[in-house]
């Protein structure tokens, strides 16, 4: 048989011929290894959502998987909900999982979820959902039409030993007219939560025992964000009017030891901590709680976030289609990265040493693409192996 590879000049009398069909196969060539490059068989599939955007996840220490959807988008069938061998299972039952009326008409009902943005299991494997409506004076992400002039905020406490809720916070402190209440870490110890509020552009305590809550921080150099457009694949994440996705204060991730909270901006590239022990001294002021702040690390463009034992920080990145994480000595690595990873969200560590991610895909959201969605459905969560220390 005939060698027909374009390196035989035997093949065709045409030079121009064979000068293409050449560089068809370098291209292709190319294309192939670009391809490859751009996924990693480090990142595992664990489920899939169909048109249900997923964005609050956590993991128990008995690496249960537990998954919430804001449910603005997609069939809207569960607000929260456990994975069980890669199918989804109303969590803690049905009755949490139907859609209320009177939230609906602006009321807060506080026996229904309404739109959770986050989830966090604590030490003691409570997980902790934060139910987060913000106004329109409040909402970064634009994600309704809602005329309502005060959010709608609660954070639920559910025993995953038992499946039973134990207690509903509805912070009655909070300005629920520009609040966008938004990550929650809690340490059970202390009995403290710690949110962050992009909608003020600060950080939220709250009192466990009592149930009031202080406002901290608050739109300061730490919390707001800076003038830094986003962009993927040579396009910006700007809205039909040219405004640009901007969210002040937004991941934060409490250490093992609770001793630090990390936290930062999305268009902001640096990180930086407060030990928690400050923020819980309701004596000091806010301009000395703002001399206790350090910079962590220059990390660019980050999400969500979360510690693991050995005290690294975990940090997703949309522009690079990436996880990354900070060693406690301050060095910045890439864990993975794969073009599934489309705005990694939430993360939860399991005892299996495996991180878990959910991916919002919020760029790809007709907002921010004149009109047009862009979603790669369905909607997954991924997994991938923690690195060794």
């Amino acid at each position: 048989m005939k060698d027909k590879s374009c390196f035989n000049i035997q093949y065709s009398n045409s030079p121009l011929l064979v000068l293409m069909v050449c560089i068809m196969a370098v291209l292709s060539s190319c294309a192939t290894l670009l391809g490859q490059s751009q996924h990693s068989s480090k990142l595992q599939p664990v489920a899939a959502f169909g048109k249900s955007m997923a964005i609050g996840l956590s993991v128990n220490t008995n690496n249960r998987v537990f998954v919430s959807f804001p449910n603005y988008n997609g069939d809207g069938k569960y607000a929260l909900a456990e994975v069980i061998q890669g199918k989804l299972r109303a969590y803690p039952d049905l009755s949490w999982n139907k859609k209320s009326p009177v939230q609906e008409n602006g009321d807060q009902d506080l026996s229904h979820f309404l739109r959770i943005q986050d989830l966090y299991c604590d030490s003691q494997d409570f997980l902790w959902v934060l139910d987060s409506k913000p106004a329109p004076a409040g909402d970064i992400f634009k994600s309704g039409t809602s005329k309502r002039k005060r959010g709608i905020f609660a954070l639920i406490k559910i025993n995953t030993t038992t499946n039973k809720v134990e207690r509903v916070y509805d912070f009655p402190d909070l300005n629920k007219s520009v609040s966008a209440l938004n990550d929650v870490r809690v340490d059970p110890d202390k009995q403290v939560a710690y949110l962050s509020d992009p909608g003020q552009a600060a950080l939220v305590i709250l009192d466990l025992v009592t149930g009031r809550s202080r406002t901290v921080l608050s739109r300061s150099g730490f919390t707001l964000a800076d003038k830094i457009t986003l962009a993927y694949d040579g396009q910006k994440m700007v809205d039909q009017k040219g405004h640009p996705f901007s969210s002040n204060v937004n991941g934060i991730a409490m250490t093992h030891d609770g001793k630090y909270l990390n936290f930062k901006p999305i268009n902001k590239e640096n990180l930086f901590r407060i030990e928690t022990r400050f923020l819980r001294d309701t004596a000091l002021t806010e301009q000395e709680l703002a001399s206790k702040v350090e910079i962590a690390g220059r990390v660019g463009i980050t999400h969500g976030l979360i510690a693991d034992k050995a005290g690294n920080i975990y940090l997703t990145t949309s522009e690079g289609y990436s996880i990354s994480y900070l060693t406690p000595e301050g060095q910045l690595k890439v864990l993975v990265k794969d073009k599934n990873l489309l705005w990694p969200d939430s993360m939860g560590i399991g005892a299996d040493g495996y991180l878990y991610i959910s991916c919002s895909q919020l760029q790809r959201l007709p907002t921010w693409n004149h009109g047009q969605d862009r979603t790669e459905y369905p909607y997954k969560a991924y997994r991938v192996k923690l690195p060794l220390n």
